[in-house]
């Protein structure tokens, strides 16, 4: 497997917050050119990741150069080419989530890629800096020759009318979010389950807790394989160090540590690289184990 690196600065920190702007980097994997987009980044209060683990939390972040106060995590969406198939995972956050984020299209155009050459957009599930670039400014499929793909338990749940209410009301607007894009992209949204081969040589493999039909992607190429785990492991610091701290962001966060565990037990033993969402751009790289915890090692 090889890694290339692209940094291109394209306006710099032009908005207020955001991070220097990266468009993309990209892996060969056997005949596979699979690319990471930046979408930029997000702004989040430690809380948002830490949980009730904050105070616990200094001795470790300082080790990667980070305060619990505030997170400014890395997006990083994944396009797969195999010279038939042009694969999205995810289409980042749009204009209507944070101001940091929604660069896709950016970097799209950047590595000479246009909408309408994607063929499926693939979900790891429907949060908003997931999901919400998936329409354009006048809420029209941005990616308009692409078949969308979704878990079906992930959309079941978010278009179920019961789940505004019981989300709890600091989701509200995710739900909200969820609710409108996916219903606009109805006739072009199509469900998988758990192992199913999505595309020739991608299969789901189910990493519930995040959300409830969170779902992670093996790509196998060749000899080499890759996991795309979305926000299965949602930062590369106390994910990895301390799988069994709850993470703030999870839905179920039970079952958010014991898809974690679970996880990086898999992608350490096999030695299988991964592409996380939020990992530092490009997010690609691999789990190492000491003991009873892990370490992100990134290509």
């Amino acid at each position: 497997m090889k890694l290339t690196r692209r940094a291109a600065i394209l306006g710099g920190a032009a908005l207020a917050g955001t991070l220097p702007f990266r468009s993309f980097a990209s892996v060969e994997m056997g005949n596979l050119k699979i690319d990471t987009l930046s979408d930029g980044n997000l702004v989040l209060p430690g809380s948002m990741i830490l949980g009730d683990r904050v105070g616990e939390a200094g001795d470790i972040l300082a080790r990667y150069g980070l305060t619990p106060d505030q997170f400014t995590p890395d997006c990083n969406v994944t396009l797969l080419r195999d010279g038939t198939n042009t694969v999205l995972f995810d289409t980042g956050a749009g204009a209507n989530f944070m101001p940091t984020a929604g660069r896709l299209l950016d970097s799209l155009d950047t590595l000479g890629v246009t909408p309408e050459e994607v063929t499926h957009v693939i979900f790891t599930h429907a949060h908003p800096d997931h999901l919400w670039g998936v329409l354009d400014d006048f809420d029209e499929p941005v990616f308009y020759n692409a078949k969308h793909m979704i878990n079906r338990a992930e959309r079941d749940f978010w278009l179920d009318p019961n789940t505004p209410n019981a989300i709890g009301e600091a989701r509200m607007a995710f739900a909200a979010g969820a609710i409108r894009n996916l219903q606009t992209i109805e006739d072009y949204l199509e469900t998988f389950e758990d192992g199913d081969e999505v595309v020739s040589g991608i299969s789901a493999f189910a990493t519930n807790g995040h959300t409830p039909g969170h779902t992670s992607f093996e790509i196998r190429g060749g000899s080499d394989s890759l996991m795309i785990i979305g926000d299965a492991i949602g930062n590369h610091h106390v994910g990895f160090e301390v799988p069994s701290w709850a993470s703030g962001s999870d839905q179920d966060q039970d079952m958010g540590i014991a898809t974690r565990e679970r996880l990086l037990d898999r992608l350490a033993n096999e030695q299988m690289a991964m592409i996380g969402f939020h990992f530092p751009f490009p997010g690609v790289g691999r789990a190492e184990k000491s003991g009873d915890t892990y370490k992100f090692v990134a290509a």
